[in-house]
């Protein structure tokens, strides 16, 4: 059974999916969530289903290495086989991401390498793209860049805003991350597509 820490930062609604999805002959149990924000609503959403959280406040470390250090230290004591990044929203070092080679993941909201970083949903639009989406990567140091393991694409519709694109793209998000999860913890690498 693999063991899973999510890190957050805010609702955590990726979370959920992703805590509600590992139950029954799924390879993979959560051991922790973590966030950079005390008041991340999600942290109360992990407590309630009886899972172990952590909050590493990133604005009173003095630097981003020395905010990792304190990130790790909750990490390292549960050693997790597999991190996921939902919704955290630091950069992280490349010495942090190198020490979980392999065994990190994130989701992001565009159909990746298209729009990496911020803002994906009003560029996308401002591009006159006709489908926009969602991406589950292998973290790796170089941000949004990672190899891709699963996508799931939703349409742009006329007089979209970014608010009404996320809203369908969030959609297909929770679909994605459990059904990539599940395929990564179980040792297949194979892109999830939706």
């Amino acid at each position: 059974m693999k063991r899973v820490a999510i890190l957050i930062s805010g609702g955590g609604s990726n979370m959920v999916r992703l805590l509600d999805s590992m139950d029954g002959d799924h390879p993979a149990r959560a051991v922790l969530v973590g966030s950079n924000d005390p008041a991340a609503g999600g942290l109360a959403k992990a407590a309630g289903r009886g899972i172990a959280t952590f909050a590493i406040d990133h604005r009173a470390h003095a630097s981003r290495a020395a905010f990792e250090a304190a990130l790790l230290e909750p990490l390292l004591e549960v050693q997790p086989d597999i991190i996921c990044l939902a919704g955290f929203m630091r950069i992280l070092t490349p010495d942090f991401v190198r020490r979980f080679d392999g065994r990190m993941l994130n989701i992001h909201p565009s159909l990746l390498p298209k729009y990496p970083g911020l803002h994906t949903h009003a560029r996308a639009i401002e591009a006159g793209d006709t489908q926009a989406g969602a991406t589950v990567h292998e973290v790796t140091a170089d941000l949004d860049a990672g190899p891709i393991l699963g996508q799931a694409r939703v349409p742009v519709l006329v007089g979209d805003t970014a608010d009404t694109l996320a809203a369908r793209v969030l959609v297909q998000e929770h679909r994605l991350y459990p059904a990539v999860l599940r395929r990564f913890a179980a040792g297949d690498r194979t892109p999830v597509i939706l």
